[in-house]
């Protein structure tokens, strides 16, 4: 198996590290990747911060500026002419889908997927508290006050999310939309903290299933993502061990991704999510 990484970002992530995407670059080679996959947080629909309530952070600092688009691109052209022989470099982005927005997302894609050769489609808003959007990953604070007291339990949240995904994965983004889905259990980012529950009930799993279902009847792949493993309240791969084995089952392609915002973060839990995977 071809060992890549499939979702990383740069520092042109204003909630990242800072560190050198060249650093990087030069780490997963020794770390033995033959593939690595540039995935910056894409520009956010300017209209969108009329929709999102959360903390100011968690609109501004959420992806790169539209101004910062060529210098992305030049750098990442830069490592590709200069790391190359080494290890073949992927560009894109990590697009959030916004169901009020699909059409400026289309167009940004129309604009510029044609330089790019990977990218991943994730959900980190979500409607809750006073119909406006929140956060699912920034703070414990707007979590439990924008999403979790809006839903009836646990379960009817992990529903929102995962319908929220089957959206996502049946929106017509155009030619150059993503065709693989990010981190589909980032819902369970705070799990520990909030006492969600580790399973799922009949109902939740229904909606799993769709999604999933959604997923392989688009062709679209997984991203296999390692950073919630290393989350204080999380502590378990996006998706869980049961969503795992479900898609394994369905044989939806799984792309490991290391989510890395930093130089230590690449390759992360690498072995121990390959081993997952292939226990039978």
């Amino acid at each position: 198996m071809l060992k890549q990484d499939g979702h990383s970002h740069t520092e042109f992530c204003p909630h990242g590290s800072g560190d050198d995407v060249e650093l990087m670059i030069q780490k997963a080679i020794r770390l033995g990747f033959k593939s690595y996959s540039i995935t910056e947080h894409a520009p956010l629909p300017p209209a969108f911060r009329k929709e999102y309530a959360g903390l100011e952070t968690g609109y501004t600092e959420a992806s790169m500026a539209m101004g910062d688009l060529p210098a992305y691109f030049k750098k990442v052209r830069q490592m590709q002419a200069k790391y190359g022989s080494q290890i073949h470099i992927n560009v894109g982005f990590e697009v959030d889908f916004l169901p009020d927005h699909v059409q400026w997302t289309r167009d940004f894609l129309n604009e510029y997927g044609p330089q790019t050769t990977d990218s991943v489609l994730s959900v980190h808003f979500m409607r809750g508290a006073d119909d406006q959007f929140w956060c699912v990953d920034d703070t414990l604070a707007d979590f439990e006050k924008g999403l979790l007291t809006h839903a009836a339990d646990g379960q009817a949240l992990y529903c929102q999310y995962f319908k929220a995904l089957i959206e996502a994965v049946d929106a017509d983004l155009g030619p150059y939309g993503p065709k693989r889905i990010g981190h589909i259990t980032l819902i369970k980012k705070f799990q520990d903290y909030f006492g969600l529950p580790r399973t799922y009930d009949n109902e939740t799993q229904k909606v799993i299933t769709a999604l999933l279902q959604a997923v392989k009847r688009r062709g679209d792949e997984l991203d296999y993502n390692a950073a919630g493993l290393y989350k204080e309240f999380c502590n378990e791969t996006y998706p869980d061990w049961e969503i795992l084995k479900q898609a394994r089952q369905m044989q939806i392609p799984l792309v490991y991704g290391s989510d890395a915002h930093s130089i230590k973060e690449v390759g992360h839990g690498y072995h121990t999510l390959m081993a997952m995977i292939n226990n039978k």
